[in-house]
């Protein structure tokens, strides 16, 4: 390997060390004064830490030259053998010394000049940050729950694929119902036994679930996703829903009522928010009642709240003695009452959000105009109404 500038300077004055050694018997004052003007003065001449470290390797590395110097000491005769051995000694010490001090003026160097290249200036105005928001189905969700935990409801769920018999039979939907065709419900490949499993089209089953699994008194909410085959401006293949269910001994119509006026006057802030009910059809529920708020229509836009029109927003109804009796209940001793929305509806009525395909878009402009501070929590007594955007 060629040697550089420094490396060559520095063999050199090792071979006249070397031969100090060997023709003066090791003179320790002779070897000092060989070790400030040849050596230290490599030292000092060393401009980059790298050139210092070849200094390093030639005078006290394992092949060095004061290395091997202290191997031929064996070669002298007893008295020689122990001036020379002091005498490299003193050098070897003083070499380290002249090192050990350059290295660190060398080192503070390169450091003094890697501050200089990566300077910063403070003065500068960082660089602005966006805080994540929360998707405005969440929040919705979280508010409907906040609602209906402050009523005693507890969240209940289930799975998204379920069977014919959760999803239609036990809730009283016949055969021969529009829900049950293929071009309104996704249906999956037969099983074995040629039973085919749906994606649910509703979170009813979870009720069915709860009833077959325990006893009155029960009182539950039930947020989930849901699938039917529809696809526009207000309607999503895959959306969520929010379902409640009462079941216990003396509830009626009355329970019913009081409950969701409760609810959307709560969830929309208006304490004085018209809310009717009006006779619909369920299949699950007898009697059933739309439930729809009162609204304007002035000018083109929608306002919730009074005024002399009407805004259809949740089903509800008395749970049909049928789906009772389904679910192993005693319909002369038990009765209750149930109630389903759509998120995606409530919440483009609350926020004004006027395309349900907006929701799932993954559109970080659109998120950042609708969504929420993810640690801003709904409840009814901090308020439902957090920090959008």
């Amino acid at each position: 390997m060629p040697l550089h500038a420094h490396d060559k300077a520095s063999a050199g004055c090792f071979d006249r060390l070397g031969y100090l050694v060997q023709v003066t018997g090791a003179d320790h004052q002779s070897l000092t004064k060989l070790v400030d003007g040849l050596i230290v003065q490599a030292v000092d001449a060393a401009e980059t830490l790298e050139a210092l470290d070849a200094i390093r390797v030639n005078a006290l590395g394992k092949k060095g030259r004061i290395s091997l110097l202290m191997r031929e000491l064996g070669g002298m005769d007893a008295d020689a053998r122990k001036a020379a051995g002091q005498a490299l000694n003193i050098v070897k010490d003083q070499v380290a010394d002249a090192l050990e001090a350059k290295q660190s003026v060398l080192a503070q160097a390169a450091l003094n000049e890697k501050l200089a290249t990566e300077a910063i200036d403070v003065s500068l105005p960082s660089r602005p940050s966006r805080e994540a928001r929360l998707h405005p189905l969440s929040r919705t969700i979280e508010e409907v729950l906040a609602i209906f935990a402050e009523m005693g409801f507890q969240v209940a769920e289930g799975p998204d694929i379920e069977s014919d018999y959760y999803n239609f039979t036990a809730l009283n939907i016949p055969p021969e119902h529009p829900a049950r065709q293929e071009h309104d419900t996704f249906y999956l490949p037969a099983n074995a036994d040629g039973q085919r499993k749906v994606l649910r089209t509703h979170t009813s089953p979870v009720q069915i679930r709860t009833m077959e699994a325990n006893e009155p008194p029960i009182r539950i909410i039930v947020p989930g996703r849901t699938y039917r085959s529809d696809h526009d401006a207000t309607h999503s293949p895959m959306f969520h829903q929010c379902e409640g269910l009462v079941i216990g001994d003396g509830i009626h119509m009355g329970h019913l009522k009081g409950c969701l006026i409760d609810f959307c006057r709560a969830f929309f802030g208006f304490d004085d928010l018209p809310v009717r009910f009006r006779p619909s059809y369920f299949p699950f529920t007898e009697p059933s009642a739309e439930v729809d708020i009162g609204c304007t229509r002035d000018g083109g836009g929608l306002k919730i709240g009074a005024g002399d029109d009407w805004l259809e927003i949740l089903g509800s109804g008395m749970v049909n003695p049928r789906v009772l009796a389904n679910c192993g209940y005693d319909p002369e001793k038990y009765q209750g009452f149930a109630f389903g929305m759509g998120i995606e509806r409530i919440a483009m009525l609350k926020y004004g959000i006027p395309d349900l395909r907006t929701f799932y878009d993954s559109d970080l402009r659109w998120m950042r105009h609708y969504g929420f501070l993810p640690f801003d929590t709904p409840s009814i007594h901090a308020g439902l109404v957090g920090g959008a955007g």
